[in-house]
């Protein structure tokens, strides 16, 4: 089959005939893998600022079709279409048990060993997905059944960036109608949560980035106002449009500079929230004297707080509903042997989101 496959970090992916181990293992499914989205995440691996061992498949947010199903899984069978989650759950650790799949102290085991190969060399798997593939075999958790009817490149989108985004602010913040809200990163994912914000009735959201064309489309999904940060200070801005800073603040980019900017942004008892993942071993400082003196709370979010078999069904239904916008987030379909120009755009901010058609 053909795969996307990176040999070294600051190359180019290359697209190879691999192999598949498709012998399948309890509770295991096989996906023919229809689409993939081009997400910021796997560009760390590709630049190396994330150390992964090589060479590997990347793709995590994804969709596609069973094609077979292994011993122990009940919940999907042959032809039902699924989200491809990288964060599965065994649904019986603390985490799980307490609500919080998505920090499932079991996910290192539950994500499928390496079943590729090039070449007789092993191809290392991209945690747990590996969709820049035309097949992967995923636990059954990692496969989420969504209805028939939309459209699965929508369904690959939800899988990781509309889940991240929306999930910060509806289940991680737990925005309430009235509060005031500013999201740092107009990509993806910060476009999502500013789709969360207006969904959650916040009264201000304010959207910052320093591209116009990004700042359009955060007013398109739902941003009452905008702030260019290449031109002026977008903490100072922030606090002049909301008096004393708003209620939360959500980092959706990675960097230490903007995670203390969100802080920044906050009202005193105000929480920021950092949803971007940020290059490893990178670090950030914060006043300490503040946590004491204005109990400001800086929070994380990884995917959204969600609970996927629970949040992406009820995502793909705000859509249904015409309630949550995925069709305007597509700017671009690639096939896979355009998968670096797709990353190409994205680092140049010319998309929203990009879908791969496998």
């Amino acid at each position: 089959m053909k795969a996307a496959v990176l040999h070294a970090p600051k190359t180019p992916m290359k697209i190879e005939d691999v192999q598949l181990d498709k012998d399948l293992r309890p509770n295991e499914v096989l996906v023919r893998v229809t689409h993939a989205g081009v997400c910021h995440s796997d560009y760390h691996i590709m630049t190396g600022e994330t150390p992964r061992p090589m060479p590997v498949v990347l793709g995590h947010e994804g969709a596609g079709i069973v094609e077979a199903v292994g011993d122990g899984v009940t919940r999907l069978h042959k032809g039902d279409h699924v989200a491809l989650c990288f964060r599965p759950y065994c649904g019986w650790c603390r985490q799980c048990s307490t609500g919080h799949p998505n920090l499932c102290d079991n996910v290192e085991l539950l994500r499928q060993s390496c079943r590729l190969n090039w070449n007789g060399e092993t191809l290392h798997n991209f945690i747990g997905v590996s969709c820049f593939a035309e097949h992967t075999v995923v636990h059954e958790s990692a496969a989420i059944k969504v209805p028939h009817d939309i459209p699965l490149d929508r369904v690959a989108m939800v899988s990781c960036g509309v889940m991240t985004g929306v999930g910060a602010v509806i289940n991680t913040a737990k925005v309430q109608p009235g509060d005031h809200v500013a999201i740092i990163g107009c990509g993806g994912v910060g476009l999502n949560a500013i789709q969360g914000a207006r969904l959650a009735n916040a009264s201000t959201i304010i959207a910052v980035d320093v591209l116009d064309n990004k700042l359009e489309m955060a007013t398109m999904f739902g941003a009452t106002h905008i702030i260019n940060s290449r031109n002026e200070d977008p903490v100072k801005k922030v606090r002049e449009l909301v008096k004393g800073g708003v209620d939360y603040a959500f980092e959706v980019i990675g960097l230490p500079q903007t995670m203390e900017q969100c802080y920044g942004m906050i009202r005193k008892g105000g929480t920021a929230i950092m949803v971007g993942m940020p290059p490893a071993n990178s670090h950030v400082t914060f006043p300490a004297f503040s946590f004491f003196y204005e109990e400001k709370s800086i929070k994380g979010s990884m995917f959204g707080s969600a609970r996927p078999s629970v949040d992406i069904p009820r995502i793909l239904e705000l859509y249904r509903n015409h309630q949550l916008r995925l069709d305007e987030l597509i700017t671009r379909h690639y096939p896979l042997e355009q998968v670096n120009e797709a990353y190409e755009a994205m680092v140049k901010g010319e998309v929203a989101r990009s879908v791969i058609d496998i």
